[in-house]
């Protein structure tokens, strides 16, 4: 029987802007950053304010195809070692989240992880979300924090810190080749 929440029901969002944001933020700290480029914020920033409520909800829709992506390739990666990706994902994200208590507040911990849990089982973080009704604000940067964090996960793993952002990239190229 097919999921409600299964991947071929959902919609892949903007992930080329989403990833945008992402890849903003991964080279912020790898440069050693603590506070984001002002000039480079202002460009999200602006990104962000030009949407159309219809072209936000493809950025939060392409958010979630990253965190699937990124759990996807994690679920693999740990599966060669006999590993279960909720067990070595989950507490390290808790444990982070929870140390940035002003970007994240504790009540929107547990939505995060219901989307990487859900992306870790093979359902659509986007489809399982809206299960209970539309994005909040508070959700915002929790969200994108998440994405973040999985993609820095992966490139801690596989030492190269483009990692994650190449991996998407090129299969984004790949399918706008077929």
């Amino acid at each position: 029987m097919s999921s409600p929440c299964d991947p071929k029901h959902a919609p892949a969002g903007d992930v080329g802007s989403a990833l945008m944001m992402i890849d903003s933020r991964l080279k912020a700290v790898h440069e050693g950053r603590t506070e984001p480029d002002p000039e480079q914020q202002a460009l999200i920033s602006q990104f962000a304010a030009s949407l159309g409520p219809g072209e936000a909800d493809d950025v939060l829709d392409g958010a979630c195809t990253l965190i699937f992506l990124f759990m996807k390739w994690l679920r693999l990666a740990y599966e060669d070692h006999d590993k279960d990706v909720i067990e070595y994902v989950v507490p390290n994200l808790v444990g982070t989240m929870r140390m940035l208590p002003k970007s994240i507040r504790p009540e929107a911990i547990p939505t995060m992880i219901g989307l990487v849990v859900a992306a870790g089982t093979g359902l659509s973080p986007s489809l399982w979300r809206k299960q209970y009704g539309y994005w909040t604000r508070e959700e915002m940067t929790p969200l994108e924090v998440t994405a973040f964090l999985l993609a820095e996960q992966i490139n801690r793993l596989t030492d190269d810190q483009d990692f994650a952002t190449r991996m998407v990239t090129e299969a984004l190229f790949r399918a706008d080749g077929d």
